[in-house]
Formats: C-alpha cells, structure tokens, sequence
C-alpha cells in the first residue's frame, strides 16, 4: 500500500501568492514608478535615493569664427530623488485550533483578507501623496466643457514636456458620473468591457487623448488627476524574517514587496500570522529646459518644479502659474491666459469663477 504524502505548503509559495494577490488589490499604487526595494537595510535616515537623468544645455560654436573664445564646458549632475521609508502597513490575524480544525482549513483563505487590509492601507497612503502634491495647474470649470477641459490638460503636460508613454486620468466618482454622461466623451460604452483581472483594470473607463482614464473612490469625487506614471514613486521593501520565526518568506512581484510570517503560540494555543510591508512615496520634480527667443539660446530652470501631474476639478477654478515665475517663462503656461469653458482668459478674468 502506498505512502499517502503530506502536502506540506512551502512560506515561499505562499508569500509569493500574497504579493501576487497584492499587486492585483491595487489602484493608485499601481499607477506609480513602483520599485520594490532590497538594498534598503542600513540606508541613512531611513531613506533610499532613486536617481533621475541629469539635464545638459547645448551650445552654438559659430562657423568660422576667429578662435578668440574657447568652446564652453557643462558640468553633468544626475539627480537623485530621497524617497523615505515611513510606515510599516500591516495585517495581523490569530487562528485558535478550533478554528484551524473545523473552520479554516487553509491558510491561503486568511491570507486573501489579510492581503486586501494591506492594500488598502497601501492605497490610503498613496491617496494622502496624490492629494497632498501641491500642483502648478488646475483646470476648473470642467464640467461645462469636459472634452475641452481634457485636450487642454494634454496641451498642458506637452508644454511642461511630461512623458507621454503612461499618462493617466485619475478621477473621483462625480468626476466618473460627467465622463459618462457627456456623449461627447463617449465612455459609457466601455464600462463593463473588460474582464475583472485586476482592480486596477476594472477601474479602467477607457482611453482618451493619450490618457488612460481610472475611477477611484477614495479621492475627492469631483477631483482628478492628470499625471505621467513617473510621477509619483511607489517604494515597498519586504522586513526580514526574524530567525526565531519557523514559518516565513519575503518576495516581491511586479515592483511591491513583502513578508508574511507564521508562528504558534502554545499558551493560548493558537496560530499567528502577519502580512507586512515597509511603504514610502515621493512626487518627482523636474529641471526644466526651455527656449529664450530673445538671444537665441536653450536655459534651463535653476529650481525644480512638479511639472508631471496636474489637477482638474468640475467647479473650482483654473489657477495657473504666475506670469513673471521660472516655470511660466519656460513653458509658456501662466495665469495670463487660463483655460475656461469659453476660451482662454487672464486668470482674474469675471469668467474664471
């Protein structure tokens, strides 16, 4: 007669199933540079640097010239973005042996809820930085001119040379409701075309003007977001397993990372398990470079400006940079002609209310 096998279930398999299940759990996390981290044991302050390309003007050297002036030399600086670990997003749960013997059989039916506990606690977080991101323009008046109020969130981004490949619309659910509504944005067929893969993807309304459009309902419900992917960062690293611990394993999937750790504790006879994940986000600032037709040369920003996301609301007004700052003489986009439903105007414009 055959040995019956015992199937044991290694921490691995399942703490990858975890981060599977995570990574499926998230929507505005998922729409940031996500980068699961390794090397954060040991970092100063808790803080890990992302680096971003450095930027270098050109120069005209004109033809046949008399020599007397030397070409002139940059010096190149790539940047670096601190991102700093600061929460430690958790779920914890305890299993009696009671309730292992008649209730749960499988710790894989534990995991799920304690999976999607850490996931809202990801996504608060991350809503906190979306909102919380103090923003160069906001296009208001939106709802009386939907389709407009988009083209010109798009003319914006080009004109602040945000990257085009994964822009996003995040929008509130007022903001959802006028999407649908407006026959000429043409969304509401799109609504259920999609198989339920993801929350992310179940969320997707649709594409439009090179903007994936994405419902949420944890932002405010008559906001939304235009934003490039590179917008925001999304840092997750996975705490060690503490030796002590007999049942545990770490792993990352698709830039999210995190631990899931098992033990039992016999006086109270009961099983413990925890889902845990070191969290940090940051906005990610530009150096700008633009074109001074006045003497015919490239100038580049001496500040660094948030120039990859903007917001639009359906009421408020547009706010735009002033004219006389940096970011306005580079990019051209100033509060001396804001949009609004009838047309560009100064933004101290009656219309602009």
């Amino acid at each position: 007669m055959a040995t019956v096998q015992h199937q044991i279930v290694k921490p691995q398999k399942l703490a990858a199933t975890a981060v599977g299940m995570l990574e499926q759990e998230l929507i505005i996390p998922n729409l940031m540079q996500k980068q699961g981290i390794d090397q954060f044991k040991g970092a100063e302050n808790d803080t890990i640097s992302v680096p971003v390309e450095g930027v270098l003007p050109f120069h005209d050297y004109a033809f046949r010239n008399d020599r007397s002036n030397p070409i002139v030399f940059d010096t190149y600086n790539e940047r670096k973005i601190p991102v700093t670990f600061g929460g430690n997003v958790y779920s914890a749960v305890k299993l009696t042996d009671e309730q292992y013997d008649f209730d749960i059989d499988q710790w894989s039916k534990l995991l799920r809820p304690q999976v999607k506990a850490v996931a809202r606690g990801l996504a608060r977080r991350a809503v906190s930085t979306l909102t919380g991101t103090t923003y160069n323009v906001t296009i208001g008046n939106a709802q009386q001119n939907l389709r407009g109020a988009l083209i010109e969130a798009r003319r914006v981004l080009n004109a602040f040379h945000a990257p085009e490949g994964n822009r996003y619309l995040l929008v509130g659910t007022d903001f959802e409701s006028a999407l649908l509504n407006d026959d000429k944005m043409n969304l509401a067929q799109n609504v259920g075309d999609d198989v339920a893969e993801s929350a992310l993807r179940t969320a997707t309304l649709g594409d439009r003007y090179g903007f994936r459009i994405v419902v949420d309902q944890t932002i405010p419900p008559a906001a939304a977001y235009a934003f490039s992917g590179s917008a925001f960062i999304f840092l997750t690293g996975a705490p060690s397993v503490p030796q002590s611990v007999p049942f545990g394993a770490t792993t990352s999937f698709e830039g999210i990372a995190a631990r899931w750790v098992r033990d039992y504790d016999p006086t109270f006879m009961q099983d413990r398990s925890v889902v845990n994940t070191y969290a940090g986000f940051q906005t990610v600032k530009d150096v700008l470079v633009g074109w001074d037709n006045t003497n015919g040369v490239e100038v580049i920003s001496t500040g660094e400006h948030f120039v990859r996301g903007i917001k639009l609301d359906l009421d408020a007004k547009s706010d735009y940079p002033p004219a006389a700052s940096e970011l306005a003489t580079i990019t051209g986009v100033s509060d001396a002609k804001v949009w609004t439903p009838t047309g560009y105007k100064p933004e101290t414009d009656p219309s602009n209310v």
